[in-house]
C-alpha cells in the first residue's frame, strides 16, 4: 500500500501531522482540525472506554497517548487486536447508527478530539480519513500473518518496525527511537505469547545488539538490518 501525499507544512500537533502525511490537505482543512483539537476529551489511563457491541455516538481523533482495541474471552484471557496513536480516527464510519466491533482500553492516559466532517471546501480531509481507514485495515491484516505465520523473534521484530513507522508518521519517532508505555503483559497479549516468552524475545533482540529498552524508551539501532529479518511492508508515504 501507499499513500500519495506529504505534509505540505510543518505541523506541530502530532496527529494533524499524521493526517497531513495520508493525503494533502488545505489550509482550511487544517485550520478545522486546528479548531477541533481545541476541544479535547482526556480518558483516564487503564480504563475501557468503548465496549464492544456498544453504540459508536461520535467520530473521534486521537490527539496523545497509546489505546488499544481488545477482545476479551469469557474465561479472562485477551487479544490485543491493534493500537491506537496520535493521528488515528475512532468511529468514523459510513453507517448511520455504528457499533463498536472491540473495545478500547486506555493504555495511558489518552485524550481525544472531535474529527471534523469533510467538507466541499477541506481539500484532502476525506482522502485523509479514507487512506486512515486503508491503513488501519493494513496494520490489521498484518497482525493477522504476524500471529498465524512468524515466530516469537520475527513476530516481535515486525510489531516493533510497525511501531515505529506509524509513530515516525505522526513525527514521535526519529533514527530508530520513540517512547512506548508498554508492559510485557500487554506485549504478550498483543503478540500472542506468555510474558516469559516476551521477556526471553526482548533479552535475545539486546544481545544481537538489535534493541535497547529502557524506561520505555526504545532504540532499534540497525533498521535495515531489522528490515532484513522479515518481509517488510510498510505503508509508504511519498511527496
Amino acid at each position: 500500500m501507499s499513500t500519495s501525499a506529504a505534509p505540505t507544512l510543518f505541523e506541530s500537533i502530532p496527529a494533524i501531522r499524521r493526517l497531513s502525511a495520508l493525503a494533502a490537505l488545505s489550509p482550511s482543512a487544517v485550520a478545522r482540525l486546528r479548531a477541533a483539537s481545541a476541544a479535547p476529551r482526556t480518558m483516564r489511563q487503564r480504563r475501557e472506554f468503548v465496549t464492544e457491541g456498544e453504540p459508536v455516538h461520535e467520530a473521534r481523533i486521537v490527539l496523545s497517548g497509546w489505546a488499544c482495541h481488545t477482545h476479551v474471552l469469557r474465561d479472562g484471557r485477551r487479544q490485543v487486536l491493534d493500537f491506537l496513536l496520535p493521528g488515528d480516527l475512532l468511529g468514523v464510519c459510513a453507517q448511520s447508527n455504528p457499533v463498536a466491533s472491540a473495545s478500547i482500553f486506555a493504555v495511558t492516559e489518552v485524550v481525544t478530539c472531535p474529527a471534523p466532517l469533510p467538507r466541499a471546501d477541506d481539500g484532502g480531509l476525506a482522502e485523509s480519513y479514507a487512506v486512515s481507514a486503508a491503513t488501519s485495515e493494513h496494520y490489521l491484516l498484518r497482525q493477522v500473518t504476524r500471529l498465524g505465520r512468524l515466530n516469537a523473534y520475527e513476530r516481535m521484530v515486525d510489531w516493533l518496525m510497525e511501531i515505529h513507522e506509524r509513530l515516525a508518521l505522526a513525527g514521535l519517532a526519529d533514527g530508530g527511537q520513540f517512547s512506548m508505555p508498554l508492559t510485557q503483559e500487554l506485549i504478550a497479549d498483543t503478540l500472542g505469547l506468555t510474558s516469559v516468552h516476551v521477556n526471553r524475545t526482548l533479552q535475545a533482540l539486546r544481545s544481537d545488539g538489535l534493541l535497547t529498552l529502557r524506561s520505555g524508551q526504545v532504540l532499534l539501532p540497525d533498521l535495515c538490518r531489522l528490515e532484513g529479518l522479515i518481509e517488510n511492508r510498510p505503508v509508504r508515504v511519498t511527496g
